[in-house]
């Protein structure tokens, strides 16, 4: 499938005003960016690889990453944001990657919190946000991380993923080109930042709110301690952090440890129409 935007993304070292560091293949594209941030790269600078070796996600998981099939791409940001507000950058990126894929692609998707693309239940995507810390002066940088499963036919997944993991095409029954969608995604990203550094969280927790694909759902939660959780999703607050009530009626504050839904429940899905984000100087 021919794609010009992703050729010329190549060809010319940028996408959308970003410069962009190409490889054929890497470990990791946060793992290059970060180096490439305590070398003093510039904030907006992407790391775009067509496969990656040692991809991982959350809680030191791997990611697995095709060469050619999905889309891995890692920004370096430097935003004027205080410490105690770097987490929101998590939820305010999936909210880019919603976008996004509704825009290049017309599929509609969903979010689990706090880092998960769902697709009918199944994970297609995921986003990593790490610190760097403090190169001279400037504001820490934060290297944004975000893998997604484009093109992966549903054969490669290993037999335990396949009914937890897919792909927009594997879904969708078609290809993607990857050029779009990264262009969609740099974007969308631009505005979350911007709209964030401005204090705008508030807008930016409710488009999340509208793709939250757990609320008011039935989940179990396995605390770092081990401890077994379960009750209904309250959805995240107004600080980004995810609640649940358990049977009893305590509410609990998730700030880390993995979600799934309980044994016997089935993920409802409506359809979900793309948010709206105010766009200085773009149309929505």
């Amino acid at each position: 499938m021919h794609d010009p935007l992703w050729q010329s993304m190549r060809d010319d070292g940028g996408i959308a005003g970003h410069p962009v560091r190409f490889l054929a293949a890497t470990d990791s594209t946060n793992t290059v960016a970060m180096a490439l941030a305590r070398e003093g790269a510039p904030p907006g600078t992407l790391v775009v690889a067509e496969g990656q070796s040692a991809g991982r996600g959350r809680l030191a998981r791997q990611w697995l990453s095709p060469p050619g099939r999905g889309l891995y791409v890692s920004f370096i940001l430097r935003p004027t944001l205080e410490l105690a507000d770097l987490p929101k950058i998590t939820l305010a990126a999936g909210v880019a990657l919603c976008r996004a894929v509704v825009r290049a692609t017309n599929v509609g998707v969903r979010l689990k919190w706090p880092n998960d693309l769902l697709l009918h239940g199944k994970k297609c995507g995921g986003i990593l946000a790490e610190t760097s810390g403090l190169v001279g002066d400037g504001p820490m940088a934060v290297i944004l991380g975000i893998g997604i499963n484009v093109n992966t036919p549903q054969a490669f997944f290993p037999a335990e993923l396949n009914d937890k993991a897919t792909s927009l095409a594997a879904t969708a029954g078609r290809e993607f080109m990857r050029g779009p969608l990264l262009l969609a995604l740099v974007e969308e990203v631009d505005d979350v930042v911007r709209l964030l550094e401005k204090g705008g969280f508030a807008e930016i927790l409710a488009a999340w709110r509208q793709h939250d694909g757990l609320t008011d759902q039935r989940l179990t939660w396995i605390t770092p301690q081990g401890a077994v959780v379960t009750g209904i999703s309250l959805g995240p607050d107004e600080d980004g952090r995810l609640h649940i009530r358990d049977d009893a009626g305590t509410v609990h504050e998730v700030l880390s440890g993995d979600l799934t839904l309980a044994a016997g429940c089935s993920p409802f899905w409506p359809a979900v129409s793309p948010t709206t984000i105010t766009r200085p100087g773009r149309r929505n």
